[in-house]
Parts: C-alpha cells; sequence; structure tokens
C-alpha cells in the first residue's frame, strides 16, 4: 500500500508540475514534444522484443515490444500508446508515430510502411529507435509517460528480386543460344524493380526468364524462388499477367513481329506489347557496309519509310541481324526498277536488291512488314531547303548557345548521332545552333520512340541514357534506339 500510495504521490506531482485541469484534451492525445513534457515512473518500461521477419507474419499484426506494468497505483489505467520511430543511423530524419496496443503490436503494414520510408523496399534486416510513450489515467487526471527507448529491428516483406534478367526461348533456342538482357535503370532494384527488354519473334515463340544470379553461376537452368520465372500455364498467350518461379512454365506469343516485354519483379507482373522494329538500310549509299547510321522511320508497329535523294540500289535487316545477310531483306528475283513489289527475305528466296524507280532524285521508300510489301512514292519538292548543320539542344545542354550535340548528315536530309543523354528532359532538333529552325512535338521517348517533329513544336520529353539518334529534316519524322 505505501508503494501505491508513493507511486501516486509521484503521479500528482508530475501532474503539478507538467499540466492543469485545461490541458486535459492535450493529454488525451500524442504531443507534439512529447519528450519535453513526459514524466518517468519507476517500473514502467517497455522491452523490445526479438527481431521481426514481416514476410513470416502472417496476422495483420506484429508485436514489437512488451510494456511492464507491474509498478503501476492502484486504479491507474493504460492508453494510447505508441512509439516515434527513427532510423537508428539518421536521427535528423522525420520522425513517424506507430500506436501500440495493449499486447505491444504494430500495424504490420505500418511496420512496412516505416521502413520502406526509411530505408526502401529492400528485404534486409533495419535497425530503428523507437521513444515509447503511454497515457495513464488516475483518479480523472491524465498523465504522459515516457516508457523508455528501445531498438526494433525488422526485415520488410519483399519478393526476391535480381539485379538483372534474361529473356529466352526460341528467339535464343532455348539455353544453347545468347540470352537477351533486360534493360534498367541501374537504381536499387527494390526502389525501381521495373526491367524491360525488346525482341524479335517468330509465329508461335515460347519464352521463359533468367535472373541474373543463374546466369553469373552458369546454373542458367536453376529452379526456386530464385531461379527460372515464367507463367503457372504453359503456353498461356496472354499479353500480360503474374510469373511465378513455382514450377514455371513458358508464355507463348503467336504472331511473328518484335516486341516489347515489361516486367516489375516487385509484384511479379508482366507486359508484352508490339512494338516497331528497327530495320537498317545497306546499300550503295553506305558502300554496303554493316554500318548502322541510316535506320527506317516507324510510322507503325508495320509500317516504315525513307525519304532521301537515292543513288543506288539497297537491302535492309533488322538490328538483330546486322552483317547477317541471311537476315537481309530485299525484293524478289528479277523484278528490277518498279514503283512497289513484294519483300522477301535472303535466307528463304535469295533476294534481289530493291532498286529505286530513277536515281538521282528524291523518293519516300515505304515497307510493310505486316504485308511483306515496299512503295516508291517520289516527292513533289525535287528540291527541299538543304542545311549546314543539325544539333541536339535540351535540357541535358542546358539549352546552352553552342552546346548542341551535332549530328552527321548520312544521306541528303537525313541527320544521325550516337549521343548520351546526361539528364531526364527536353529537347529538340535546331539549324546552325540557332532557333530560326527547330522541330518537336510534345512527345514523349519512354512511350513510344519515335514520332514526326513539326516546325517550331514543343519539346520532345527524353529519358537520361544513351541512344542513337535519326532525324529527316524534309519529313521531321526521328527516332532514337536505346543503347
Amino acid at each position: 500500500m505505501k508503494k501505491i500510495l508513493f507511486l501516486g504521490g509521484l503521479l500528482v506531482s508530475a501532474l503539478t508540475f507538467v499540466s492543469c485541469d485545461d490541458d486535459f484534451a492535450d493529454w488525451a492525445s500524442p504531443q507534439t514534444n512529447p519528450q519535453e513534457e513526459a514524466v518517468t515512473l519507476p517500473g514502467y518500461t517497455a522491452s523490445a522484443t526479438s527481431a521481426i521477419d514481416l514476410a513470416a507474419v502472417t496476422d495483420d499484426r506484429v508485436q514489437v515490444l512488451t510494456l511492464s506494468q507491474a509498478s503501476l497505483p492502484e486504479g491507474a489505467t493504460v492508453s494510447n500508446t505508441r512509439m516515434e520511430l527513427l532510423p537508428s543511423d539518421n536521427a535528423s530524419a522525420e520522425k513517424l508515430t506507430l500506436n501500440v496496443d495493449a499486447q505491444g503490436r504494430v500495424a504490420k503494414a505500418e511496420l512496412q510502411s516505416a521502413i520502406e520510408t526509411f530505408y526502401g523496399k529492400r528485404p534486409e534486416a533495419r535497425t530503428m529507435s523507437a521513444q515509447v510513450y503511454s497515457n495513464i489515467m488516475l483518479n480523472g487526471q491524465a498523465f504522459l509517460v515516457d516508457a523508455g527507448q528501445i531498438p526494433v529491428v525488422a526485415t520488410p516483406e519483399a519478393p526476391f528480386i535480381a539485379s538483372g534478367y534474361y529473356i529466352v526461348g526460341n528467339m535464343t533456342d532455348w539455353f544453347k543460344g545468347t540470352p537477351i538482357q533486360f534493360s534498367h535503370s541501374g537504381a536499387d532494384v527494390y526502389d525501381d524493380p521495373v526491367f524491360t527488354v525488346t525482341f524479335s519473334a517468330d509465329a508461335d515463340c515460347y519464352w521463359k526468364i533468367v535472373p541474373q544470379n543463374n546466369y553469373d553461376s552458369g546454373d542458367i537452368e536453376h529452379v526456386g524462388v530464385d531461379g527460372i520465372v515464367g507463367v503457372a500455364q504453359d503456353g498461356d498467350t496472354s499479353m500480360s499477367g503474374t510469373l511465378t518461379t513455382d514450377n514455371p512454365q513458358a508464355g507463348r506469343i503467336l504472331e511473328a513481329g518484335f516486341y516489347r516485354m515489361t516486367i516489375n519483379m516487385l509484384d511479379y507482373t508482366y507486359t508484352i506489347e508490339k512494338v516497331a522494329a528497327t530495320y537498317y538500310i545497306v546499300g550503295a549509299m553506305q558502300g554496303w557496309t554493316n554500318d548502322t547510321n541510316c535506320a527506317f522511320y516507324p510510322t507503325s508497329t508495320t509500317v516504315q519509310s525513307y525519304t532521301t535523294k537515292w543513288d543506288g540500289d539497297l537491302k535492309f535487316w533488322p538490328s538483330s541481324s546486322v552483317g547477317n545477310w541471311d537476315g537481309a531483306y530485299g525484293a524478289e528475283k528479277g523484278v528490277g526498277a518498279v514503283a512497289s513489289g513484294k519483300i522477301v527475305s535472303n535466307a528463304s528466296n535469295g533476294a534481289d536488291n530493291i532498286v529505286p524507280p530513277t536515281t538521282g532524285e528524291y523518293y519516300t521508300l515505304t515497307i510493310d512488314m505486316g504485308t511483306m510489301t515496299y512503295t516508291w512514292t517520289k516527292l513533289d519538292n525535287q528540291a527541299p531547303a538543304e542545311y549546314a548543320s543539325m544539333g541536339l539542344v535540351g535540357d541535358f545542354t542546358g539549352w546552352a548557345d553552342g552546346a548542341d550535340v551535332v549530328m552527321a548528315q548520312v544521306t541528303p536530309h537525313n541527320w544521325y548521332v550516337h549521343a548520351t543523354i546526361a539528364t531526364d528532359g527536353g529537347l529538340k532538333f535546331r539549324v546552325d545552333g540557332k532557333w530560326d529552325v527547330n522541330w518537336g512535338d510534345d512527345a514523349d521517348i519512354s512511350v513510344l520512340n519515335y514520332g514526326q517533329g513539326v516546325a517550331g513544336g514543343g519539346n520532345i520529353t527524353v529519358p537520361a541514357g544513351t541512344y542513337d539518334v535519326y532525324f529527316n529534316d524534309i519529313t521531321g519524322e526521328y527516332l532514337f534506339v536505346a543503347e
């Protein structure tokens, strides 16, 4: 009884020192700076639990502490316990307050969110510092009590994400050929779990995904939570869905074409979309070399064109077959200089060159890989304006005069440069480093990597990266091919 009366006296003394009846409403809710007004009671302390792995917690609440209340005076009740969290290695961070129930538990989702706020989503054990406070009621009076500081060690829940991924399938002769690597921003994969890859697929193409650790170890076909990634049902033709490492099966693409796959490995989902392939001209204008300075400009996933003054025959090959004549495309044998014709592959038919109707004149050559046809269209204007120089200017150059990235004119009115765009932002094409003649179109390269600029148009948004950039000053067409 003496002990209870003594503690009751402590509480009354604390109340006299830090509050009055008019402040009752303030005691009932957390204070902005509770450490300045809280009192301590001998024996009323918080103790930390063992390290927590949130992936192993099946309930929606998780115990983070225990409270010793044995020394509370008779009639005292505890309410509104909470802890103020800080990362142990950054005391200047903004505190996060989590409510604690009578069993010393917090909401699992709130603890997960706090860890992600302080450290990100990577599933590593994180140590935080928690200052614990409770409101204690005694004889109608409210007291804010400091229960002490404890460490909270917890690992956030997140799936395994490799540092990189590769696609394999019919397009790589499965595991016998060279896997095609997904691209990534280079950020922590738990902050940016999105990977993308573009590839060419024949009709009825099957695929799976290989993580970087498999590739590095040489055990490329390893399965398990950190192994081969696929779909649940073999031959699934869905263009979007869920990925799994549990008995992974092969997805399936029905139509031949060029595709971009995007995977989000935090939620293990994928999307596949048909995109325009990159086709490069090889012919008299390039000296029949393997240079990739002359690319067709897409207008859809199947139709592309190239406008210039033509001085000789040509063939073309997709990006996957540059330098491989079996992978090149040309015209049917014996057709010669015709206004339109059928596209055939070297491998299957031993294609002839595509021949312009006349040389030394301006034409647009249009190829349609859906119908496998080509068409020549002569320009009405055979004397388009000519420019001494062309350059890229934008946020990545600070829009500064004299800082333009100069492009090379690879064929009449077609410009090319291999450029590194150091920062995300807008850019435009302009002549002679001046604003008298410039092109843009308010497009976003991350959505579609080709377009058609207009004179004086808006900025073209380009993410940071290294690109092969192509531009035609007659049509305004442009193409950005990421490295």
